[in-house]
């Protein structure tokens, strides 16, 4: 298995996948959101992994970050595809819109966010300038071309702690700051995934006008639910535009 792909919130199960089994993959970090599925989509095989787990249970706060990616690369990925709803700061990225964002700022504490800790023999970095990989993030950008979805290509990610949603002061900073959008999960996943060598780039799914954006509303989850429904439609296609077969997306890009 060389492909997963991260579910966040409205993203639990991956419809059409077939030949499906599922696995608990043991870490020596603990357990992992969930059994893995693993299975063929599209005419490619792939690990799908529900960050939240498969009940949406798990509060992004409390998802075992480093279990889930370390499961992936137990299972020899090299490349994950995630998938996560965020809020929006930016004008031009309201709710229904798709990003792509090339940029993040880290924002959460006290979540475990390195492998590289404990009884080490030498003090270990890892460059994180661009922390999405760019052939994934193009691969999602072609997807969304050939399928007519527009998305915004590129964007900083502000990375909170949650589960509570942000004051609107808080989103004024973030902004000042330069974020775009704004999500719960974004970190420690990316850096993880770093530090395991295995490619990794995420779609954006915005639900809502982060609070305060637009002065006087309220962040309403009906609203938020409904926005989420409509839109993974779409990111469901372009998950299997990106799959498709001896075509992949994937295949293409990375040949250049």
């Amino acid at each position: 298995m060389h492909l997963a792909i991260i579910g966040g919130t409205g993203l639990s199960q991956i419809e059409g996948i077939e030949d499906v089994r599922h696995q608990m993959v043991s870490t020596p970090f603990g357990e992992p959101s969930g059994p893995v599925t693993i299975g063929r989509l599209q005419g490619c095989d792939v690990v799908f992994l529900p960050r939240h787990g498969y009940n949406h249970r798990i509060p992004p706060h409390q998802i075992n970050y480093r279990a889930n990616i370390w499961a992936l690369r137990e299972l020899n990925v090299s490349r994950i595809l995630a998938v996560a709803a965020v809020g929006g700061i930016h004008p031009d990225m309201g709710p229904g819109s798709l990003v792509v964002p090339d940029q993040l700022i880290d924002y959460t504490w006290g979540r475990p966010s390195t492998y590289y800790e404990g009884d080490l023999e030498s003090v270990t970095h890892v460059d994180f300038t661009y922390p999405y990989d760019e052939s994934l993030r193009q691969a999602f950008l072609a997807a969304g071309k050939a399928l007519h979805i527009p998305m915004a290509d590129g964007g900083t990610y502000g990375a909170t702690q949650g589960p509570r949603l942000e004051t609107a002061a808080e989103i004024r900073r973030l902004e000042r700051d330069g974020c775009d959008v704004v999500g719960m999960t974004g970190m420690p996943e990316a850096v993880l995934a770093r530090e395991a060598e295995i490619e990794y780039a995420s779609l954006n799914v915005v639900a809502n006008w982060a609070a305060g954006v637009h002065d006087g509303d309220i962040v309403s989850m009906a609203e938020i639910e409904k926005t989420l429904s409509n839109s993974m439609r779409g990111v469901r296609k372009v998950l299997k535009q990106i799959l498709s077969g001896e075509d992949c997306m994937l295949c293409r890009v990375a040949a250049g």
